[in-house]
Protein backbone atom coordinates (compact mmCIF):
# COMPACT_ATOMS: atom_id res chain seq x y z
CA UNK A 1 0.00 0.00 0.00
CA UNK A 2 2.88 2.39 0.71
CA UNK A 3 4.09 1.97 -2.87
CA UNK A 4 0.77 3.37 -4.07
CA UNK A 5 1.66 6.76 -2.61
CA UNK A 6 5.41 6.64 -3.29
CA UNK A 7 5.01 8.99 -6.30
CA UNK A 8 3.58 11.60 -3.91
CA UNK A 9 6.62 11.26 -1.66
CA UNK A 10 8.85 11.59 -4.73
CA UNK A 11 6.64 14.39 -6.13
CA UNK A 12 8.97 15.63 -8.88
CA UNK A 13 11.85 13.15 -8.69
CA UNK A 14 12.73 12.17 -12.22
CA UNK A 15 15.94 10.33 -11.35
CA UNK A 16 16.11 6.75 -10.20
CA UNK A 17 13.94 3.76 -10.97
CA UNK A 18 10.36 2.68 -10.20
CA UNK A 19 9.15 -0.89 -9.91
CA UNK A 20 6.21 -2.15 -11.89
CA UNK A 21 4.27 -2.52 -8.66
CA UNK A 22 4.79 1.14 -7.75
CA UNK A 23 3.77 2.29 -11.22
CA UNK A 24 0.62 0.15 -11.44
CA UNK A 25 -0.49 0.91 -7.87
CA UNK A 26 -0.18 4.61 -8.75
CA UNK A 27 -2.32 4.02 -11.84
CA UNK A 28 -4.90 2.22 -9.68
CA UNK A 29 -4.94 5.16 -7.25
CA UNK A 30 -5.49 7.58 -10.15
CA UNK A 31 -8.34 5.47 -11.57
CA UNK A 32 -10.04 5.23 -8.17
CA UNK A 33 -9.60 8.95 -7.42
CA UNK A 34 -10.82 10.22 -10.77
CA UNK A 35 -13.58 7.61 -10.86
CA UNK A 36 -14.86 8.92 -7.53
CA UNK A 37 -14.61 12.52 -8.72
CA UNK A 38 -16.49 11.69 -11.91
CA UNK A 39 -19.17 9.88 -9.88
CA UNK A 40 -19.50 13.02 -7.75
CA UNK A 41 -19.82 15.14 -10.89
CA UNK A 42 -22.41 12.87 -12.48
CA UNK A 43 -24.30 12.67 -9.19
CA UNK A 44 -24.44 16.45 -8.99
CA UNK A 45 -25.66 16.79 -12.59
CA UNK A 46 -28.47 14.33 -12.12
CA UNK A 47 -29.61 11.52 -14.38
CA UNK A 48 -28.04 11.55 -17.81
CA UNK A 49 -30.14 10.41 -20.75
CA UNK A 50 -29.01 7.19 -22.38
CA UNK A 51 -26.80 7.86 -25.40
CA UNK A 52 -25.87 11.42 -24.39
CA UNK A 53 -22.66 12.64 -25.98
CA UNK A 54 -19.85 14.17 -23.89
CA UNK A 55 -20.73 17.57 -25.35
CA UNK A 56 -24.33 17.23 -24.21
CA UNK A 57 -23.16 16.23 -20.75
CA UNK A 58 -20.81 19.26 -20.63
CA UNK A 59 -23.63 21.62 -21.62
CA UNK A 60 -25.85 20.06 -18.98
CA UNK A 61 -23.09 20.45 -16.35
CA UNK A 62 -22.70 24.15 -17.15
CA UNK A 63 -26.32 24.74 -16.24
CA UNK A 64 -26.02 23.07 -12.82
CA UNK A 65 -24.39 25.21 -10.08
CA UNK A 66 -23.77 22.12 -7.95
CA UNK A 67 -21.43 20.81 -10.65
CA UNK A 68 -18.95 23.62 -10.00
CA UNK A 69 -17.34 21.92 -6.99
CA UNK A 70 -16.66 18.55 -8.62
CA UNK A 71 -15.37 20.22 -11.80
CA UNK A 72 -13.04 22.37 -9.69
CA UNK A 73 -11.87 19.30 -7.74
CA UNK A 74 -11.14 17.41 -10.97
CA UNK A 75 -9.16 20.36 -12.35
CA UNK A 76 -7.14 20.80 -9.15
CA UNK A 77 -6.44 17.07 -8.84
CA UNK A 78 -5.32 16.97 -12.47
CA UNK A 79 -2.92 19.86 -11.91
CA UNK A 80 -1.61 18.55 -8.59
CA UNK A 81 -1.04 14.99 -9.79
CA UNK A 82 0.44 15.76 -13.22
CA UNK A 83 4.07 15.97 -12.04
CA UNK A 84 3.99 12.82 -9.87
CA UNK A 85 2.40 10.90 -12.76
CA UNK A 86 5.03 12.14 -15.18
CA UNK A 87 7.84 11.42 -12.72
CA UNK A 88 6.76 7.85 -11.93
CA UNK A 89 6.42 7.12 -15.65
CA UNK A 90 9.94 8.43 -16.32
CA UNK A 91 11.32 6.37 -13.42
CA UNK A 92 9.48 3.32 -14.78
CA UNK A 93 11.14 3.84 -18.17
CA UNK A 94 14.49 4.17 -16.36
CA UNK A 95 13.93 0.75 -14.79
CA UNK A 96 14.29 -0.86 -18.20
CA UNK A 97 17.59 0.98 -18.75
CA UNK A 98 16.16 3.50 -21.21
CA UNK A 99 16.21 7.28 -21.18
CA UNK A 100 13.25 9.07 -19.63
CA UNK A 101 13.00 11.14 -22.81
CA UNK A 102 11.16 8.16 -24.28
CA UNK A 103 8.10 9.64 -22.62
CA UNK A 104 7.92 12.15 -25.48
CA UNK A 105 6.95 9.32 -27.82
CA UNK A 106 3.61 9.20 -26.00
CA UNK A 107 2.74 12.41 -27.85
CA UNK A 108 2.43 10.38 -31.05
CA UNK A 109 -0.44 8.10 -32.04
CA UNK A 110 1.40 4.82 -31.41
CA UNK A 111 3.60 6.15 -28.59
CA UNK A 112 1.23 5.24 -25.77
CA UNK A 113 1.63 1.59 -26.72
CA UNK A 114 5.41 1.96 -26.43
CA UNK A 115 5.02 3.44 -22.95
CA UNK A 116 2.65 0.59 -22.07
CA UNK A 117 5.32 -1.92 -23.10
CA UNK A 118 7.89 -0.14 -20.90
CA UNK A 119 5.38 -0.26 -18.04
CA UNK A 120 4.76 -3.99 -18.50
CA UNK A 121 8.29 -5.34 -18.95
CA UNK A 122 10.48 -6.25 -16.00
CA UNK A 123 13.32 -3.89 -15.17
CA UNK A 124 16.95 -4.73 -15.74
CA UNK A 125 18.34 -6.85 -12.92
CA UNK A 126 21.03 -5.16 -10.89
CA UNK A 127 22.05 -1.54 -11.10
CA UNK A 128 21.84 0.35 -14.37
CA UNK A 129 22.89 3.89 -15.30
CA UNK A 130 19.79 5.27 -13.55
CA UNK A 131 20.46 3.73 -10.16
CA UNK A 132 20.28 0.54 -8.13
CA UNK A 133 17.68 -2.12 -8.76
CA UNK A 134 14.57 -1.23 -6.71
CA UNK A 135 14.00 -4.96 -6.16
CA UNK A 136 17.52 -5.32 -4.74
CA UNK A 137 18.58 -7.97 -7.26
CA UNK A 138 22.28 -8.37 -7.98
CA UNK A 139 23.66 -7.73 -11.45
CA UNK A 140 23.71 -10.84 -13.65
CA UNK A 141 27.02 -12.67 -13.82
CA UNK A 142 27.87 -13.47 -17.43
CA UNK A 143 31.20 -15.20 -16.80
Amino acid sequence: MSLMFEPLRKYATFSGRARRKEYWLWQLFMILLFGALMAWLIGSIGPIPHGATPDEIAVRAQGVPAATWPITAIALASLALFLPSLAVTVRRIHDSGNSGWWILISLTAIGSLVILVFALIDGTPGPNRHGPDPKGRPAPDYR
